[in-house]
């Protein structure tokens, strides 16, 4: 927890699934519970979406930023290990993200420029709060 805590701090601005062995019951256990959607993933799933928009839309208005919105989206996976569901929303969150820009905006525009303006205020709210929230 203290990891993705740190992640989400590091998001705000700026994938692998142990298999459980047959023979022995608790590491079932534990992919059941990971599999178990935690409170906030609503929110993980919405800042995914927030950093798959990003990596479109500050590329397309000239920031030169690169990787960059990836890059803290796989921060945020790697700190965060979900498997299976949890994953695979995950993903799909910052794939709808990027692909939802991707398919309204073939170059910057005034209304692009105020998207990311939100989405970057709309991003630290929600790391902040789950920071807040979450944190021991």
């Amino acid at each position: 927890m203290q990891k993705v805590l740190i992640a989400l701090a590091s998001a705000a601005l700026l994938l692998a699934a142990v298999p459980a062995r047959a023979v022995d019951p608790a590491p079932q256990k534990a992919e059941k519970a990971d599999q178990t959607p935690a409170p906030f993933d609503g929110d993980m799933q919405r800042l995914a979406e927030i950093l798959g928009a990003l990596h479109y839309l500050r590329n397309i208005c000239g920031a030169h930023e690169g990787d960059k919105w990836r890059e803290q989206m796989q921060a945020l996976v790697d700190a965060e290990m979900p498997s299976g569901e949890r994953r695979r929303k995950m993903i799909a969150s910052f794939n709808r993200g990027y692909r939802g820009f991707q398919q309204t905006y073939r170059s910057c525009t005034p209304a692009a420029t105020i998207a990311i303006r939100r989405y970057l205020e709309e991003g630290t709210k929600i790391s902040r709060d789950i920071t807040a929230r979450y944190a021991n």
